[in-house]
């Protein structure tokens, strides 16, 4: 019995080993679901910082909006034409709707006007090949690069912003305009050769 050590003798617990493990394996259970409690609380926090400053720039968004629509001031985006956009142009939602048809009809008459002058434009051409002299053609150019944006600015422009707003002052711009405009469409039907050459004219 001496040469060998019983390993009964020692008052050793050999199931003490597993019970403290348990222990710590808990406690380290608990810390971690404590720091994942605190990774969650972070983020709400920062979630809600972050809603917060969403909802202060909205309020601030609208608060612009209100004010530039209180001072009659309208964002236009350029949309037209949709290969080139150089101009706003939206009938459908700008005008209202009983007086879109009247707008449409504005619209092809600028729209005639242009057709109108490029056909000067090539007739001036076949005229200037065909001996009558560099002057009428030289006319006709003028004419189109004056009359198309001419047009736009000085009488549809107007208009547009009239039926929109319903404002007295851009009807009244656009009658004068307008007229003036006739007047010289008269003008280009009978081509008198005096002012500005009755031949650059068809």
């Amino acid at each position: 019995m001496s040469g060998y050590d019983n390993p009964f003798d020692e008052d050793v617990n050999p199931f003490a080993g597993g019970s403290t493990k348990g222990k710590s394996s808990g406690q380290s259970n608990n810390g971690g679901g404590r720091f994942s409690n605190i990774d969650l609380k972070a983020k709400e926090a920062e979630l809600k910082a972050r809603e917060a400053e969403l909802a202060r720039r909205e309020q601030e968004i609208k608060r612009k909006e209100d004010a530039i629509a209180r001072a009659g001031i309208t964002l236009e985006v350029k949309n037209w034409p949709s290969c080139l956009p150089i101009i706003h142009h939206d009938i459908a939602n700008d005008i209202p709707i009983h007086l879109q048809r009247m707008q449409y009809v504005a619209f092809a008459t600028l729209l005639g006007l242009v057709l109108c002058l490029l056909w000067n434009l090539f007739t001036m051409l076949v005229g200037c090949f065909n001996g009558q002299g560099p002057a009428i053609l030289f006319l006709a150019i003028i004419y189109v690069i004056c009359g198309v944006p001419g047009a736009y600015v000085l009488w549809y422009r107007p208009l547009y912003r009239a039926m929109r707003t319903d404002s007295a002052l851009k009807f009244g711009w656009f009658f004068l305009s307008y007229m003036v405009h006739i007047c010289f469409c008269i003008y280009a039907s009978v081509a008198p050769p005096f002012v500005l050459a009755g031949h650059s004219l068809t």
